[in-house]
């Protein structure tokens, strides 16, 4: 799957982002190795802080189906915004699944800025995963 596609897969999630605060719609959508894509949008809480990113919505629901590594690409996107990546908290949330088989994904963003491309690891270097806990 090109980038591009994958990016279509993130608007079509943005647009179904729950955003009546910030009225800021994000979207994400992660590619697996098998070919799987995993949507997640923007879920906002009146409790502002409980609110959750796209992405994280998407790593819980690969996670609740039972992927365990294989993550090869990410996506974000808004229509409501400069270019965009992962918050913080979200490079840690794509890290952990990313780190169960080692992988560097490829993370596009995309806004009105049009479309920028990193690794993960280039945008969390020395990112604290499953084996920074020792054992």
């Amino acid at each position: 799957m090109q980038p591009a596609a994958l990016l279509e897969a993130a608007r079509e999630a943005a647009a179904q982002a729950y955003a009546p605060y910030s009225q800021f719609r994000v979207g994400a959508a992660l590619l697996f190795t098998d070919g799987a894509v995993i949507t997640g949008s923007n879920v906002e809480n009146a409790s502002y802080g409980l609110s959750l990113c796209a992405e994280t919505v998407a790593v819980a629901k690969a996670m609740a189906e039972g992927r365990r590594g294989g993550l090869k690409a990410v996506a974000v996107t808004t229509p409501d915004g400069a270019t965009i990546s992962p918050c913080g908290r979200c490079r840690q949330v794509l890290n952990e699944i990313a780190s169960l088989d080692g992988a560097d994904p490829l993370v596009v963003g995309e806004g009105t800025g049009g479309v920028r491309q990193w690794t993960l690891k280039g945008l969390l270097p020395d990112g604290f995963g499953p084996d920074s806990l020792g054992g």
